[in-house]
């Protein structure tokens, strides 16, 4: 017999969870040379019997429809291999955000790092079973680094790759409006914002999560990733393994990185036009890909080609296009007839600037309208004159907006009917595809957990607002209102980004809505952007982990346990560094 059918009656079936006896006959790993082999499952049929898949054909492709239950994920090397990607992360893009072109440092690097301290870990540390016979017996080495302890690594640091938007209310109070907001004031609002996502995430996981057609594009990255490094894979003759491919590409772009980042930085941008005409302004309103529209500006640093939009090689083709021509449409096309046809005193203004201007064209000196309580002085204001934009900017706004218009009325009329469909089955029994039905092994974590921790989060925004009225400026109405946008936009924006890999953001929505109701209050204003935008930014970050554990079938009560964990204790970082 093959040693594949040796182990194939280890493995999870999608036709076991049909039939819960032998559903429960999987074994555990009972030597370390074969957990070794079930780090990953494998794909294998009875002959002649189909095999059932995922309908989305880029999913069907990559993730794996077999599970091995019996692979220990909450282990001592998970803990700590999570913990430390997960700071050293957070400290990175914390401190390169503050660059003109961010660099952003991916989950993907701890993802490949970690590989080969798990490795080690398992290597070297003693599997000795401590207090034995105990309900409380554990070990520090339960065998070999198997995949599911990696995926929940990868969330750990998927946690700490991005930059902690609350932190920017710390950093504009201190840095432009010189005053001062307490280390404590400032952890409450880092954390309840983080928090308030986690909640947000818990109530749509039926409505993004378990529906195969919500397929998160940039999960599948590094689900190829993860199996690249964990699957065992026989080289063709000629050929190349996914492992040997990914080495020598991970080897050529570190190396090429040296150019555009330390040696020749200029790389960045190459504006030839301004090159060709030096002195002529309109020629560097036109080329420079820096301050700009950058026609003709070629960037050939990958840091500047995914500092914002992230990388297009996770995006939908379809998707990816439909940014480019809007991209064109507004920066080739209306923003220079705007400007060179003087709409609104357009030339008094830098093209391409976001600061803020007097009717002159200086820039406007925020400082000198704020009183000393932080709030605004409108006899100040007065003397100065109202604020303009430049171009650019404004166009910017007027997009945002068009966005979010267009966010609620294309998931309205594309999948409004599949919504209401979804919430009269959560119900009853629905129909399910393959990674939903193998996740249905393990016990799910109850809703309320989450509505729980929501109106824990909640209270605990309000009292700070409330009690720090002085510092954030917030009164409770302002959390409330904040919390209906975040939830309103959440689901809509979550189908956009499952399918696109785009998403509006809501900063500018919000901006108005609480400029308009609660104006001359700075504080007020960044702190109900970050409440009604980041939560709901942050539940889609939490969503999309939540789909990466769906698809690498980690037990959901862990990634719950991990998730309230990291949720916590990443929020830690930024502050020090402020």
């Amino acid at each position: 017999m093959e040693e594949s059918e040796q182990l194939l009656p280890l493995l999870t079936k999608v036709k076991d969870l049909t039939n819960p006896s032998s559903a429960s006959s999987s074994s555990s790993c009972e030597t370390r040379e074969e957990a070794e082999d079930l780090c990953l499952p494998i794909s294998g049929n009875e002959e002649g019997e189909e095999e059932e898949n995922s309908p989305i054909r880029e999913v069907a492709l990559t993730v794996p429809t077999t599970d091995d239950p019996s692979l220990p994920v909450l282990t001592f090397r998970m803990w700590v291999l999570g913990t430390l990607s997960c700071i050293l992360l957070s400290f990175l893009n914390q401190f390169f955000w503050y660059r003109r072109e961010p660099l952003s440092i991916s989950a993907i690097s701890a993802q490949i790092a970690v590989v080969p301290l798990g490795r080690l870990m398992a290597a070297k540390i003693t599997d000795r079973v401590f207090l034995r016979g105990s309900k409380w017996e554990f070990t520090l080495n339960p065998g070999p680094f198997n995949v599911k302890e990696h995926v929940l690594i990868t969330i750990f640091a998927n946690a700490g790759a991005g930059s902690v938007y609350a932190i920017h209310v710390v950093t504009v109070v201190k840095a432009f409006y010189m005053k001062n907001i307490t280390f404590f004031v400032s952890f409450i609002v880092i954390v309840t914002t983080q928090v308030l996502g986690f909640g947000w995430a818990g109530i749509f996981r039926k409505y993004l999560v378990e529906p195969a057609e919500m397929w998160w594009p940039a999960n599948l990255v590094q689900v190829s990733l993860f199996r690249a490094l964990h699957e065992k894979e026989e080289r063709t003759k000629g050929g190349l393994t996914r492992t040997q491919f990914f080495v020598i590409a991970f080897v050529c772009s570190f190396s090429y990185y040296v150019f555009p980042g330390y040696l020749f930085q200029m790389l960045t941008s190459l504006s030839w036009i301004c090159w060709f005409f030096p002195t002529s302004v309109m020629a560097q309103q036109i080329g420079s890909g820096l301050h700009g529209l950058g026609v003709g500006a070629i960037g050939l640093d990958w840091s500047t080609i995914s500092s914002y939009l992230g990388s297009p090689l996770a995006s939908p083709w379809f998707a990816t296009a439909n940014v480019g021509v809007g991209f064109v449409l507004a920066i080739y096309v209306v923003v220079p007839i705007c400007y060179w046809l003087d709409v609104f005193k357009a030339k008094t203004f830098p093209l391409y600037s976001s600061s803020l201007f007097t009717s002159e064209g200086s820039k406007y000196n925020i400082t000198s309208i704020i009183d000393s309580k932080f709030h605004l002085d409108l006899q100040a204001y007065e003397r100065e004159g109202p604020l303009y934009l430049s171009t650019f900017f404004a166009i910017s706004y007027g997009i945002g907006f068009a966005a979010l218009s267009a966010t609620i009325v294309h998931v309205s009329l594309f999948h409004g009917r599949e919504i209401w469909e979804q919430s009269k089955q959560s119900f009853k029994e629905k129909k399910i595809d393959v990674h939903t039905k193998l996740m249905r092994r393990y016990t799910e974590v109850p809703e309320w957990w989450f509505w729980c921790i929501l109106a824990v989060n909640i209270g605990v925004t309000i009292f700070a607002c409330e009690y720090y009225i002085d510092q954030l400026q917030l009164p409770w109405w302002g959390v409330l209102l904040a919390c209906t946008v975040a939830i309103i936009f959440t689901l809509p924006i979550g189908i956009l980004t499952a399918i696109t890999n785009q998403a509006p953001g809501l900063n500018i929505i919000t901006e108005y809505i609480i400029g308009y109701i609660y104006p001359g209050y700075p504080v007020a204003n960044m702190c109900f952007k970050v409440y009604g935008y980041i939560s709901m930014k942050q539940a889609v970050l939490f969503l999309q982990d939540f789909k990466l554990g769906h698809y690498m079938k980690i037990p959901p009560r862990n990634m719950f346990m991990a998730q309230v964990t990291l949720s916590i204790f990443n929020y830690f970082m930024p502050l020090l560094k402020v």
